[in-house]
């Protein structure tokens, strides 16, 4: 071992006592060593500043921001997270307006933007039971759905009935033939959903008003209904009778063909010969449905009675002094099996947005219309190749006779409002409201010259107009004021011209007068849409405010 030496030859330093050019010189007092040896940063917090903080409760979503009472509405309303750049909406809802109109502008606005419902059914304190209020809403809906009323209308009368019991957060779904509701309570339950299927469809607009006014009195606050006592009625609805016997029915078939077949030009004999033949229709129908045979079939059965009274008259003219031609006859029995119901539910539910529904009521009413055709082609095809003279040259001839033509059309809607099973109040405003299309359509077309197609819209959006006004202030469906009134503007003319086209091998022609028809029932069903959509803009109940507004998709340039 070496020993240390301190002699001269031992100055330099040692690697640990090195010092760096910030050392102080010699002679000068070392700086004191801090208490800790942790660097720290220009970030760090001064002396004084405390970081602790308290914890906050866990709460929910749902809970009520600070500076809102618990007992707001229930503790149901709050403030939005965020407002909008062009601000909340506000909403009036005024409770003399009709039901439908409140629903249909909450059925367009987002579910965040609803305002919190008022139950109007108070029986405790809890509330009905979830499930039950949804099978309750879903017959409903069935019944009107099964009736013919458009998927808009089912949708805000479902909507009501929920909203009448206190269900917040409902969701109904109508396509043609099933019905949804979702009803979630809160973004973190989960959500209850229950749905329907329509499997009979049938017409009877005196069970679907008696089912607008069971919703009517739900809805009302005056009139208190328990979930038992809205059960009771809907069951008393679906076991009621129809108002008109069997009998009543194949008369009033029988009299709106004649009826139809005056407006075209016939006389007596043309009225009776179309009854008949529309009677025996009406028969062979029903019994084609008793023996279970689908409704395509009971078209083609019942079109081909009139269609061989029109070729009979014609092969037995020689014979028979008659004043009229085959076609009146003809036409007269196609008016009785046209789909005009069908055709404005298809068409209305497209305008309103429902494509689905709209697509397959279409569908069904094509599949009607070539049913129509099969019958009376098979039918005109046997009469030409008797060498019946049936010639459309005829129709240019038609006389213009105002009287018997308004009473005729007056005759029609009254025997088409029977056949529909309306109620007896309401048949005779339909008929006077299918009058009034009546002379308007003949004003325009007869007297001004203007195109069919034209006088037809307009005839039908006053038929729209008019039936709006009259469900409005009934607090009921607009149908039974609308469906029957149309009948007068059915295009069972240009109809049959097509399909003698077809028949005499002139496709051409019938292309054309099937063109026609076409038109013409989309001008019917666009016009009764056109102008309830003016009564519903322009017309509103007194102290309604602008509860009759609603919502509807913004689309332009294509997207």
């Amino acid at each position: 071992m070496v020993a240390e030496s301190d002699g001269p030859e031992d100055r330099k330093p040692q690697t640990d006592e090195a010092h760096s050019a910030f050392t102080p010189p010699s002679g000068m007092e070392q700086p004191p060593f801090p208490e800790d040896d942790h660097p720290t940063s220009e970030f760090a917090l001064p002396e004084g500043l405390s970081t602790e903080q308290q914890a906050e409760p866990e709460g929910s979503a749902f809970d009520l921001p600070g500076g809102t009472p618990a007992g707001a509405a229930g503790g149901r309303q709050s403030s939005p997270a965020y407002t909008p750049a062009r601000g909340v909406p506000v909403v009036r809802l005024s409770k003399e307006a009709p039901w439908q109109d409140r629903m249909r502008t909450l059925l367009r606005m987002p579910s965040g933007e609803r305002p919190v419902p008022e139950r109007v059914q108070r029986h405790d304190d809890q509330g009905p039971a979830v499930p039950r209020v949804l099978d309750l809403t879903l017959r409903i809906g069935e019944l009107l759905l099964a009736g013919g009323e458009g998927a808009e209308d089912v949708e805000a009368a479902m909507f009501a009935v929920s909203r009448a019991y206190g269900l917040d957060r409902c969701e109904p779904t109508v396509t043609f033939t099933l019905l949804s509701i979702s009803h979630q309570p809160s973004l973190v339950d989960d959500p209850v959903t229950a749905s329907r299927t329509v499997r009979r469809r049938g017409t009877d607009y005196t069970r679907l008003s008696a089912v607008y006014t069971l919703i009517d009195d739900i809805t009302t606050e005056d009139t208190d209904v328990t979930l038992e006592e809205a059960y009771r009625r809907l069951a008393e609805i679906r076991r009621n009778r129809h108002p008109y016997p069997g009998w009543a029915l194949t008369v009033s078939s029988g009299l709106l063909a004649g009826a139809a077949s005056v407006l075209v030009g016939g006389g007596v004999v043309v009225f009776a010969a179309a009854a008949l033949g529309a009677m025996l229709g009406d028969r062979l129908a029903w019994l084609c449905a008793g023996r279970g045979l689908p409704e395509f079939y009971q078209f083609v059965v019942a079109a081909m009675p009139p269609a061989a009274m029109g070729v009979a008259l014609t092969l037995l003219g020689p014979l028979v002094s008659w004043e009229g031609r085959p076609s009146a006859v003809i036409t007269g029995g196609l008016f009785a099996l046209l789909p005009g119901r069908a055709l404005v539910a298809g068409v209305q539910d497209g305008l309103t947005g429902y494509y689905i529904t709209a697509a397959a009521r279409l569908l069904e009413v094509m599949y009607f219309f070539i049913a129509i055709v099969v019958g009376v082609l098979l039918v005109l095809y046997l009469g030409v190749q008797l060498h019946a003279q049936l010639t459309p040259e005829a129709a240019l001839h038609s006389d213009v006779r105002p009287v018997a033509q308004t009473l005729a059309a007056v005759t029609l809607s009254f025997a088409f409002a029977i056949l529909l099973q309306q109620d007896r109040s309401t048949v005779l405003m339909v008929a006077l409201n299918g009058g009034v299309a009546w002379i308007v359509y003949a004003a325009m077309h007869d007297v001004g010259g203007i195109s069919p197609v034209a006088a037809t819209a307009v005839a039908a959006g006053l038929v729209g107009l008019f039936g709006q006004l009259f469900s409005r202030y009934q607090f009921a469906s607009a149908l039974p004021y609308i469906t029957a009134a149309i009948g007068p503007l059915l295009p069972g003319s240009a109809t049959y011209f097509g399909l003698l086209g077809f028949a005499q091998n002139e496709p051409a022609r019938g292309l054309t007068s099937l063109s026609q028809a076409v038109a013409l029932a989309l001008a019917i069903a666009v016009g009764v849409n056109l102008g309830g959509e003016i009564a519903r803009l322009f017309l509103t109940v007194p102290g309604a405010g602008q509860a009759s507004s609603r919502r509807a998709a913004k689309r332009t340039r294509g997207f």
